[in-house]
């Protein structure tokens, strides 16, 4: 049995403005952490014997962490799609704040965002999500479906609203 798994399917493109200035502001604060990272790694690496000088282990770990981090923002940052407006306020699309009720009462508020922005605590749904996806275009008062796990979920669109 083989281990190869195919590749996940790239997301959207797509982040609000805040979610790009907080993406910017993460990459200016890395490349100062990696300053201070790399003065603490050439400290450690003076000591002498690193086969066996943790700080020095510890400090390489960290760099690689914070250079792949670095990567991926300079590779992702200029890819990505500033969404500031939208079509109408009736239907859902980007950025919409959504309030969703289930059919045993109980109510759900979600925000649609790229995938870069996601937080499931703030409330902060993928675009990509198939709770998102059944959302997009729909108005007050329309029904989804959402299969998850093999059952179905029923929600009722209860607002829009576009407030951030």
């Amino acid at each position: 049995m083989s281990r190869y798994r195919p590749p996940t399917p790239k997301s959207s493109a797509y982040i609000s403005q805040a979610g790009f200035d907080n993406m910017q502001a993460e990459l200016k604060a890395i490349w100062k952490r990696r300053a201070d990272v790399t003065a603490a790694l050439s400290a450690a690496a003076a000591e002498g014997d690193r086969s066996e000088n943790a700080e020095y282990i510890y400090r390489k770990k960290e760099l690689a962490g914070l250079d792949r981090r670095i990567r991926y923002l300079q590779k992702r940052l200029p890819d990505l799609t500033i969404v500031d407006r939208r079509a109408d306020d009736e239907h859902v699309y980007f950025g919409a704040w959504v309030e969703l009720e289930t059919d045993e009462g109980d109510i759900k508020k979600v925000r649609l965002v790229g995938a870069d922005e996601i937080d499931p605590a703030s409330g902060y749904i993928s675009i990509d999500s198939p709770v998102a996806r059944a959302l997009l275009k729909k108005r007050v008062d329309d029904d989804i479906s959402v299969d998850v796990g093999g059952e179905t979920i029923n929600y009722a669109v209860v607002s829009i609203n576009y407030e951030t």
